[in-house]
């Protein structure tokens, strides 16, 4: 398999515009239009691109085979967040630097777009081919916990919505889950033990979060392409507004370092450790921190 840094993005975005463009073959026009808004043009395809990376570094799967585990993580991931944009949870105006679903579209459809884009995740799992059906009913398994009420998104979305909820807890379900799923898949399709990844994806996904509550709090709408100040309009749960911008600053660095540890011992290992650094700068980059330290730190 060639690595990702190599072959760049493109071939994400042709994989999930083929399986998009399938899923929606025969959807009512609107919402066929607006689910594809909602995908593309896409962000930094964080997720996809860090199970693709993983199996390449586990070294014993297909690009392609990779792939199709990478790109329900998107759906899911980008289904999400219109759901988050709605009036009834941020209510925000603006994704990407442009109207969010809801804000283009109306509500109804959002909630719509949502729902189809979580349920042809599992669709697009379900019609893949793994070659294997050990491997085709893992991803499907991981993928439900990864949307789920308990651990996942569903979960994570719930937490941010109850009085007292411990900051661990919603960055594990509202952030950590998909970054999780995406470290685990990728080392299934790689050949690899999907348990030695899972604690990698825990902690980017805490290292996400934490520089997302960062930029929340410090950047502007122009840099993050979203609504600032939402975790304080909303009373939300946020690192930030519990502990103060110096100690989020501060834990954030400390699970970096942490990350470097736990990439586990692979075939490519030092390019993985490369590709993580590289994935997680810009969010980082948001939050007044440094990722050059971050990287120099390995």
């Amino acid at each position: 398999m060639n690595n990702l840094l190599h072959t760049g993005s493109g071939a994400i975005e042709a994989a999930l515009r083929q399986s998009l463009t399938r899923e929606v073959a025969t959807a009512p026009p609107k919402l066929a239009e607006a689910i594809q808004y909602a995908v593309f043009p896409g962000g930094a395809r964080i997720r996809p691109r860090l199970c693709v990376a993983v199996a390449d570094a586990c070294g014993r799967g297909s690009l392609a085979t990779a792939l199709t585990a990478a790109v329900p993580i998107e759906f899911l991931h980008c289904g999400s967040l219109v759901h988050d944009d709605m009036p009834c949870f941020d209510d925000a105006d603006r994704r990407r630097g442009r109207p969010s679903v809801h804000a283009a579209y109306g509500e109804a459809m959002a909630l719509l777009v949502g729902d189809a884009l979580i349920t042809s995740a599992f669709s697009a799992a379900a019609n893949g081919d793994f070659g294997d059906d050990g491997l085709a009913l893992f991803v499907v398994r991981t993928l439900g916990v990864a949307a789920g009420p308990s651990r996942g998104l569903i979960a994570g979305q719930a937490w941010e919505l109850e009085k007292h909820a411990a900051i661990d807890r919603v960055h594990a379900a509202k952030t950590g889950a998909l970054f999780r799923a995406a470290c685990m898949l990728g080392a299934a399709v790689g050949g690899g033990d999907p348990s030695d990844f899972i604690v990698m994806g825990d902690l980017m996904g805490s290292i996400y979060q934490v520089a997302d509550d960062l930029a929340d709090a410090l950047a502007s709408s122009e840099e993050t392409g979203k609504p600032s100040g939402q975790d304080a309009r909303f009373d939300r749960p946020s690192l930030v507004r519990e502990a103060g911008i110096e100690h989020a600053r501060a834990h954030l660095h400390r699970l970096s370092d942490d990350l470097v540890q736990a990439i586990p011992s692979c075939r490519g290992a030092r390019d993985l450790r490369g590709t993580v650094l590289e994935l997680l700068a810009p969010i980082v980059a948001l939050s007044g921190s440094h990722p050059r330290k971050m990287a120099a730190s390995s």
